[in-house]
């Protein structure tokens, strides 16, 4: 069986770099390579609100930049279902009936969440949405049976959170033939890209953070983020050794080089060991290896504001894919809805278009019921 593959983002800025190498990068290779049978990326605006509920406008108007982002990286429309997520009311029910199979104490050890809620200062005031973040991730997951879930090294709890609700629900409602069957999560090859650095070389890059270069940064802003970004505070005059480990620049490099980039660069030196080596030696100055590292990023994003443009004279083209792309997903996401009421039994559909000898069938038991339950 093909796979089916399922993932997004949530629209509360625009995409950055950290994105790029994390998911999107795999998502493209994927794309590209993969033989799958469906593929899915989700603008999460639902799951956005749970911490920008008096924000709408932000999160509503991101969600455009956001797909815009994703074509302009490389995503292409032709091959990948783009939709958004409040667009499929079905997400909403399923998120409700996996509710009732998680403890908030459950909820409350995933380590994501904890980190999540220290760096946005929910402790005093936890709305039940952010909390409950798991359980809809879940539901997006499984609405459309995805075996791979391509994600960031942060998101892997999600991923075992939603592997414990299958096996609550399967064994609950269903134990003779599974619902769902468990995803599997997609990373990075590279560790580094799995949670790349921000710019201040303190926290991962986010948008909370500011601390990120965007994929709709122009050169000049790309330049001026990269000469600021954080090296070896030590590293003074360029006879000075350098620190390698926690140097920013070359985490990046770490990310992004490739051996061809010094033969187009930087030449003097023949690959990413051996300008490391000469950095940490001394001899070798922050500017010229973030020179190096600026025209890197500029061969990346240099095409995408190519597309961008091209994204930009055909935006309504790009809204009425969302628009119909959310109302075919929506199809089927109302099938696995319809499989799990049935096995709850709560498919009262099947009952209320029940032949007339299936309903006084499906009446007259219920009556024996009812008596016998009397006769105790």
């Amino acid at each position: 069986m093909k796979d089916i593959i399922l993932t997004g983002d949530r629209p509360t800025g625009n995409l950055h770099l950290g994105h790029y190498v994390g998911s999107v990068k795999n998502r493209i290779k994927i794309q590209n390579t993969v033989d799958y049978d469906k593929f899915y990326i989700m603008i999460a605006d639902t799951q956005a609100l749970t911490d920008n509920h008096d924000n709408v406008s932000k999160v509503r108007n991101n969600i455009i930049q956001v797909a815009i982002d994703y074509i302009s990286a490389g995503i292409d429309p032709s091959k990948v279902n783009i939709f958004i997520q409040s667009m499929v009311p079905e997400l909403a029910e399923i998120t409700t009936y996996f509710m009732n199979l998680v403890t908030v104490s459950r909820l409350q050890r995933n380590p994501t969440i904890k980190e999540e809620l220290k760096q946005r200062n929910f402790e005093k005031s936890l709305p039940i949405g952010f909390l409950n973040y798991p359980v809809s991730q879940a539901a997006d997951i499984l609405a459309f049976g995805s075996t791979i879930v391509p994600v960031g090294e942060d998101q892997l709890p999600m991923i075992e959170q939603t592997r414990e609700i299958i096996n609550s629900f399967n064994y609950t409602y269903s134990p003779k033939e599974k619902i769902f069957n468990e995803p599997k999560a997609y990373l990075s090859e590279e560790k580094i890209c799995q949670r790349l650095p921000g710019l201040d070389g303190k926290l991962k890059m986010s948008k909370s953070a500011g601390n990120a270069i965007y994929l709709c940064d122009d050169s000049k802003t790309v330049k001026e983020k990269i000469m600021s970004a954080y090296t070896d505070p030590n590293h003074i005059k360029v006879s000075d050794p350098g620190q390698i480990e926690g140097n920013v620049v070359f985490s990046y490099l770490d990310a992004f080089c490739q051996d061809e980039h010094f033969e187009k660069y930087l030449p003097e030196f023949s690959s990413l060991d051996d300008l490391k080596n000469h950095y940490r030696m001394g001899g070798v100055g922050d500017v010229k290896v973030k020179n190096f590292l600026y025209q890197i990023i500029e061969e990346l994003l240099t095409p995408m504001r190519v597309r961008r443009e091209e994204c930009l004279r055909n935006i309504d083209k790009i809204y009425q894919m969302l628009f119909d792309n959310s109302k075919k997903v929506s199809k089927e996401a109302r099938k696995t809805l319809e499989k799990m009421k049935t096995a709850m039994g709560l498919n009262y559909k099947q009952i209320f278009t029940a032949s007339e000898d299936e309903k006084n069938y499906e009446i007259n038991k219920n009556k024996k019921n009812i008596i016998k339950a009397k006769t105790f």
